[in-house]
Formats: C-alpha cells, sequence, structure tokens
C-alpha cells in the first residue's frame, strides 16, 4: 500500500509540474523565422499588455536581455509600483524551444516551470515586437522606446485583435523613461 501510494504521489507530482509549465505556441500564431538573438538583447519597454497577477499594478516596466554562460538568455523585468512606492524587479533565465533562428523560447522565473515566449511581429531594424505566451491570454508589445507612433500602436493592436487576442482588456501602463 506505502508503494502504491509513493507511486501516486510522484505521478501527481508530474502531472503537477507539467501542468504549471506550459511552452505551447497558440493555435495559428507562428513566431517569426529569421531570428537573431544577438539583435535582440538589449533594454525593451513594455507598450501594452494584457493583465496577469506577476504584472498586476507595474508602471514604467522594462525587460532586459542579456546573454548567459550557459548560452540562455538572461531576463530582467522591472516595473515601478505606485501603491507600494517601490519598484520590482525579477530575474528569470530562457532558451530556445526550436532554431536558434526561430522566435520561440521557453521562459522561467520559478525554478524549473517555465512559459512560452513567442515572438510573433518583429520589425527588420528590431524596434518594437509583439509575444504571446502559451495562449492568448498572454500578449505584450514591446518597444526599444518608452513610446510607439500612434499609428504603429494602433496597427498592432489591429493584428492582434485578428489573431484572436482580447485586445480590448490590453493595459498600456505609464511609460517608462529612458535612461
Amino acid at each position: 500500500m506505502k508503494q502504491i501510494r509513493h507511486a501516486w504521489l510522484i505521478a501527481l507530482t508530474a502531472l503537477m509540474l507539467s501542468a504549471c509549465s506550459n511552452t505551447e505556441l497558440p493555435e495559428g500564431i507562428e513566431p517569426v523565422e529569421g531570428f537573431e538573438l544577438p539583435r535582440y538583447l538589449g533594454k525593451w519597454y513594455e507598450i501594452a499588455r494584457l493583465d496577469h497577477s506577476f504584472e498586476r499594478g507595474l508602471e514604467r516596466v522594462t525587460a532586459e536581455y542579456q546573454m548567459r554562460n550557459d548560452g540562455g538568455v538572461r531576463v530582467i523585468n522591472r516595473g515601478y509600483n505606485p501603491e507600494e512606492g517601490s519598484w520590482e524587479q525579477a530575474e528569470g533565465k530562457a532558451y530556445f524551444i526550436d532554431s536558434p533562428d526561430t522566435g520561440r523560447l521557453k521562459v522561467s522565473f520559478f525554478g524549473p516551470f517555465y512559459g512560452g515566449y513567442n515572438i510573433f511581429e518583429l520589425d527588420d531594424n528590431y524596434e518594437y515586437a509583439m509575444v504571446a505566451g502559451p495562449d492568448r491570454s498572454y500578449l505584450w508589445i514591446l518597444a526599444r522606446t518608452p513610446t510607439l507612433d500612434d499609428e504603429l500602436q494602433a496597427r498592432l493592436v489591429e493584428r492582434a485583435d485578428a489573431l484572436g487576442f482580447d485586445t480590448d482588456a490590453l493595459i498600456f501602463p505609464e511609460p517608462a523613461e529612458t535612461e
């Protein structure tokens, strides 16, 4: 009986871990090809996002990507919490899921738990990007500058809407300041 409980506990733990890690690609979303990681590295400013608890209430959000010694990417997300009057920062790591020339990575901020980071829109100059998580409840519009041209921003929101993201729920946080 004890062995059965132990096997059941191991199976349940494995199931829970796999449920917490989701690196899927949302149906109908295609990651960019010809991706060049060195050009993507550096600081990005969050222009818009769909709400999730890990970023809730944050303003002036940035993401910085740096190479890791193991070939992965160091991810530093930073945002200002106006309610607390303080900055919050989280550090994670990311690795390619497919080929390094495909904008599809898995990212982790919590130990062995990974989520999808799927770059599906990226301009030729790496000045703006749209990123989906493992499903359509995750969306970020990022740029190399704290704000985007209104026309470009509207085009990106329109594209996200056409792909089935809930763009009416997008949050446009107060922009970060350039350094």
